[in-house]
């Protein structure tokens, strides 16, 4: 429930964390993950370990220096304001671009309804209709958006938590076992690939602690949200993908555009897929209201500081950054145009997850490094040691992570880190306090005092 005053409690917060993850994550996984094979429920199990790890470093970051902007605020706090500009930029980008798959993930549901939503230009038109939809939710306000995507959470988790229970009745040993490993590649790096792709259904482990200005008791509430978000949606990722590949035949899991609703259709009928279909559909649509909350606020903090434009850091009333919700609205319609000529919905969204886990993991790995110090300022030296091998086995599975990714992906995203460095001196203290501005208007420090 919100309160008075706009701000969010735990469960809401749960949902926030629980519902990025979910609406975003699985409901077309099944068919990208039946290109390399039912090994790739390995590949969940690693990814698994390494999003309750990102989950201890957000928990422990949102417990000692609770403040908006997550990634971005850690960064520029602990590892100066350089850090923080480039971070917020490619977290930035990566949320937007991210962003698209939720409503793509969508229609693809919505097509067991509307076969015509396969052509391209129809799709292209409905999923435009719903991130401006969602936009405009935002502008109401935070509570708004929270209280809808609580609703939505709980359709998306029908047919998760559906075939994670009730899929086993149907299950298929020699169907699972036929389609192990159909990637082509050696084991390790079917394994790999899995990793990296499965790593998208964890995408949002920051999301609390990135709105934390907008939730209530930050200090104990962030920590709870990204922990008990987290352990939600692992049980129940690996469930019901085992469920389903064993379930459905690998070839006809490679072709759908609605997975769930397909092995829905296969345990118990038309009227199962239909049902679990309107479910995951709104379920991945209600999540997009989350995630342009997300990145609003993510991009409105480093504005606050001048480490952005400026006009990402005007709000009305409500403190809702408006003008930064329509650019992020504009980018996200000129997205989907671009990729607009996928054959289908399921090879659209492989290329927008690919792209956004990739740019994201760099601002994870600076998030487990601010992780470090804040338990150092926390005053507490006997548990440095631990923390700093916590974090560093975190930062190395963020790294083969991204080695598991598409190389040419890679590549592109390195080029772009580097061409956002020459636009960070028209952002830099220096710069304002060479332009004339007084020091109190420059960013202000704002760690958290070491607690007792």
């Amino acid at each position: 429930m919100a309160s008075d005053n706009g701000k969010i409690g735990v469960f809401p917060a749960t949902m926030l964390v629980a519902g990025n993850m979910m609406g975003s994550g699985v409901f077309l996984l099944p068919t990208s993950l039946a290109k390399v094979g039912t090994i790739s429920l390995l590949g969940w199990v690693v990814t698994i370990v390494g999003a309750l790890l990102l989950a201890f470093v957000f928990a422990k970051l949102g417990r000692l220096a609770p403040k908006a902007g997550g990634p971005y605020a850690y960064a520029r706090d602990y590892m100066g304001p350089y850090m923080g500009f480039q971070t917020n930029a490619i977290y930035w980008f990566a949320n937007w671009i991210g962003n698209v798959a939720l409503p793509v993930a969508a229609v693809g549901y919505f097509s067991y309804f509307v076969p015509a939503l396969s052509d391209p230009l129809l799709r292209t038109i409905v999923v435009l209709a719903i991130i401006w939809l969602f936009t405009f939710a935002n502008v109401l306000g935070p509570d708004i958006v929270t209280r809808i995507q609580a609703y939505t959470t709980s359709f998306a988790l029908v047919p998760i938590l559906g075939v994670a229970v009730f899929g086993w009745f149907f299950f298929s040993g020699s169907v699972f076992h036929g389609a192990y490993n159909v990637s082509g590649k050696d084991d390790f790096s079917a394994i790999s690939a899995a990793a990296s792709i499965t790593l998208w259904a964890f995408i949002g482990v920051e999301s609390a602690s990135v709105t934390a200005g907008v939730v209530r008791d930050p200090q104990k509430n962030v920590a709870i949200a990204t922990l008990a978000g987290v352990a939600l949606a692992a049980v129940a990722y690996l469930l019901s993908s085992a469920a389903i590949m064993g379930m459905v035949p690998n070839g006809e899991l490679q072709t759908s555009d609605a997975p769930f609703a397909l092995a829905a259709k296969v345990a118990i009928g038309e009227t199962g897929g239909a049902v679990v279909s309107l479910c995951a559909a709104i379920g991945a649509a209600g999540s997009l209201g989350g995630w342009i909350l997300l990145t609003a606020q993510s991009a409105k903090a480093a504005a606050d500081d001048r480490l952005f434009p400026a006009i990402f850091g005007r709000a009305n009333a409500k403190d809702v950054p408006v003008s930064g919700l329509v650019i992020v609205a504009l980018l996200m319609s000129l997205m989907v145009l671009v990729t607009a000529s996928s054959p289908s919905a399921s090879a659209q969204f492989d290329v927008i997850v690919e792209v956004a886990v990739t740019l994201t993991l760099l601002p994870y790995i600076y998030s487990c490094v601010a992780c470090y110090f804040a338990v150092e300022e926390d005053g507490k030296l006997h548990h440095i040691g631990i923390y700093w091998a916590m974090t560093s086995i975190t930062v190395l599975y963020c790294l083969w992570a991204i080695l598991g990714s598409t190389p040419s992906i890679v590549q592109y995203s390195f080029i772009f880190v580097l061409f956002i460095t020459p636009f960070y001196p028209f952002f830099s203290e220096r710069r304002r306090q060479l332009g004339g501005l007084p020091i109190e208007a420059s960013a202000p420090d704002t760690r958290a005092a070491p607690q007792a």
